[in-house]
């Protein structure tokens, strides 16, 4: 039998913003949930595909990584995320990463 180790177990309570929206290519519904767990990042949950990412206002600016995780097959999909998630997410204090 594996030796399993608890590494935490916190509860806490969360802010969570639900929001769907339209880009020019697909439609799109998100949970966005607000925490200090992972270094005050908000988890971006994809509630279509269950995909998610922790992510701030200053990674949102990578477009190719939005898609990549989000597994979108045009780069202008990605690019509209961009936009949107640089302008709703909160940024991240230098000294909390």
């Amino acid at each position: 039998m594996p030796l399993q180790q608890l590494l935490y177990d916190q509860s806490e309570r969360t802010k969570v913003r639900f929001v769907g929206l339209t880009t020019g290519q697909a439609r799109y519904d998100f949970a966005i949930v607000y925490t200090k767990q992972f270094f005050e990042k908000p988890l971006v949950v994809c509630m279509q595909t269950g995909r998610s990412t922790l992510l701030c206002s200053e990674e949102a600016r990578n477009a190719s990584y939005l898609q990549q995780v989000f597994q979108l097959e045009k780069k202008e999909e990605a690019d509209e995320l961009s936009d949107f998630f640089i302008q709703n997410l909160p940024r991240v204090p230098s000294e909390s990463r």
